[in-house]
C-alpha cells in the first residue's frame, strides 16, 4: 500500500494516537506516497465532467490537504482558487508541492487532461491556502465551485448539516458544490469487511484515548447526505464516472455528486 518514501509503521500509529488536525500536520511530508491521497483514477473524472458544467472563476478545495483537488480546480477555474485545511503542515506541503511546479494531478507534474485532450494553454489561475476551519469558512459568498475530496469521514453525522450551510454561504447564488461519493460495498465481501473492521477499530481507538481522532467513512451515504444538501438549501443533481467501473447490477461504482446553491 505504502511506497518507501511514505510513513513507517511507527510514524502512522503516533499519528493515530494525535488528533486529527496534529496528526495530519505530521503526515503531510509524507502524505502524498500513501493510498490517502485521492488518486488521479478519482480526479481525472471529476475533471471531465466539471469541464462540461464550466467554465468556473473562482473554486474552493474544501479539506484541501496536499492539494489534489487544487488539481482539478486549475484546470476549470480563470481567476482564482483557494485551498482550505485545518492542518498547517498539510498546507505547506501542498504550497511546497505547488511552488515546485507539481501543481498537476499526475505525480510528475503537469495537470490531468481528459483522455486524449491537450492540457489547459490559459494562464494559470491565482492560489491561495488558507488555514482554516470548515465549519466556520473565512469568507463571504465569492466562490462559483467549491470541491472536497475524501474529506467528509472527519466529521460525525451531526456536523454535516453545519457543513453544508458553510459551504451555502460561501458559494455565490448557481455555485455548485462538487464531490465524488462511492457506492457501499457489498455486505459479505472484502471491502465491505475491511471498512467495517477500520470503524470499529477508530471507535475503539477513540472510547480509550484523547484527543479523539475522527475518520468514520461508513456513515457518509448519499441518502442521508443528498436530504441533507437538500435542507442547507441546494439542488442536488447526480452524475455517474463510468471510468470507476460498475456494480454487478449495472450501477456505477462511483458518482460525482453536483449540489447548485439555488438562491
Amino acid at each position: 500500500m505504502f511506497t518507501p518514501q511514505g510513513p513507517t509503521f511507527r510514524e502512522l500509529a503516533v499519528q493515530a494516537l494525535s488528533s486529527v488536525e496534529h496528526g495530519y500536520d505530521l503526515l503531510a511530508p509524507k502524505f502524498d506516497h500513501t493510498p490517502f491521497r485521492t488518486p488521479d483514477s478519482v480526479l481525472a473524472p471529476v475533471a471531465r465532467v466539471l469541464r462540461g458544467l464550466g467554465p468556473f472563476d473562482s473554486g474552493l478545495d474544501l479539506c484541501c490537504g496536499t492539494g489534489a483537488g487544487m488539481d482539478v480546480l486549475r484546470q476549470v477555474c480563470r481567476e482564482r482558487i483557494t485551498g482550505v485545511d485545518i492542518s498547517a503542515g498539510m498546507l505547506a506541503a501542498g504550497r511546497a508541492r505547488a511552488e515546485a511546479g507539481a501543481g498537476g494531478g499526475d505525480r510528475a507534474g503537469g495537470p490531468v487532461p481528459a483522455h486524449g485532450e491537450p492540457g489547459p494553454t490559459a494562464a494559470p489561475p491565482r492560489e491561495e491556502w488558507v488555514r482554516a476551519d470548515a465549519r466556520a469558512l473565512p469568507f463571504g459568498p465569492a466562490f462559483d465551485l467549491v470541491v472536497s475530496f475524501g474529506a467528509f469521514g472527519h466529521f460525525l453525522p451531526h456536523e454535516r448539516p453545519g457543513l453544508f450551510a458553510q459551504v451555502h454561504s460561501v458559494l455565490r447564488p448557481g455555485g455548485r458544490f462538487v464531490f465524488p461519493i462511492a457506492a457501499p460495498s457489498p455486505p459479505g465481501s472484502l471491502a465491505y469487511g475491511a471498512l467495517l473492521a477500520f470503524d470499529v477499530a477508530m471507535r475503539v481507538r477513540n472510547a480509550l484515548w484523547r484527543p479523539p481522532f475522527v475518520m468514520y467513512y461508513r456513515v457518509f451515504r448519499l441518502g442521508d447526505v443528498r436530504a441533507e444538501l437538500v435542507r442547507a438549501g441546494f439542488e442536488v443533481e447526480l452524475y455517474a464516472l463510468p471510468e470507476l467501473g460498475h456494480r454487478p447490477d449495472g450501477s456505477p461504482r462511483c458518482r460525482l455528486v453536483a449540489a447548485t446553491r439555488a438562491s
